[in-house]
């Protein structure tokens, strides 16, 4: 088993994205954490595994982040699991969940699964629409939820996600404060190291994923400025 309080950096990307393969090795070699496969539209089986085999050809940890049944393939390190803490709609919180423990339970090595704890604080972003999060939260509701999510859900992760836009540090450093056992996970508008080394004195992992695909060479800085604090 993985121990996420090791990791720094994670990049994240999307199998319904194109890369080359010399970018995809700059990036598996790039000293990350993990890389993370996993999107909000246009995941199918097919371009997760096609994905997945070129990612593996690299040592770095695989993890898949599940958005549907459908694309659930066998052949990761880790599977990441949200569920979206301010999601008002039940199918993003457990029903989704419940669904594939009927489908896929007995298959399932649980040492391999990893919970997280979404807050998803940008409204403009697709994961919101599609989740249905309720994004017009206060400081205190965005701790309250910190706070659910390790002390009653005992999650192993909680997640803020800004989804293509950058968040407010001062917010992540809050966050930060009231976990004393879940790690933090940052994702959001991370384009530049100095991006990067911000977030990261108050988050425990940044995920970088845009920026991959617009601008290569500024991706690859962020994972240098994430661990050389």
């Amino acid at each position: 088993m993985y121990d996420l309080r090791t990791w720094r950096h994670v990049f994240k990307l999307d199998p319904n994205k194109e890369i080359d393969d010399l970018s995809l090795e700059k990036i598996c070699e790039s000293g990350t954490d993990c890389i993370m496969i996993g999107g909000t539209d246009g995941v199918t089986l097919e371009n997760v595994l096609n994905l997945m085999a070129r990612v593996r050809r690299y040592p770095v940890p695989c993890a898949l982040e599940i958005s549907n049944i459908d694309s659930i393939s066998p052949g990761f390190d880790l599977y990441f699991i949200p569920t979206v803490l301010n999601s008002q709609d039940p199918n993003w919180i457990i029903g989704h969940h419940h669904q594939a423990i009927k489908e896929y339970g007995h298959f399932i090595d649980w040492k391999e699964m990893v919970v997280e704890g979404y807050c998803i604080l940008n409204e403009n972003s697709k994961v919101a629409k599609l989740t249905g999060a309720k994004t017009d939260l206060s400081l205190d509701d965005i701790e309250a939820y910190a706070v659910m999510a390790e002390k009653m859900l005992r999650l192993p992760v909680f997640y803020l996600e800004y989804s293509g836009t950058y968040g407010d540090p001062e917010v992540v450093q809050c966050v930060k404060e009231q976990l004393e056992e879940s790690v933090l996970f940052y994702g959001g508008g991370i384009t530049t190291a100095e991006l990067a080394r911000e977030v990261i004195t108050h988050a425990d992992v940044i995920v970088v994923g845009n920026v991959i695909y617009d601008n290569l060479q500024e991706a690859l800085k962020t994972v240098k400025a994430a661990k050389e604090l």
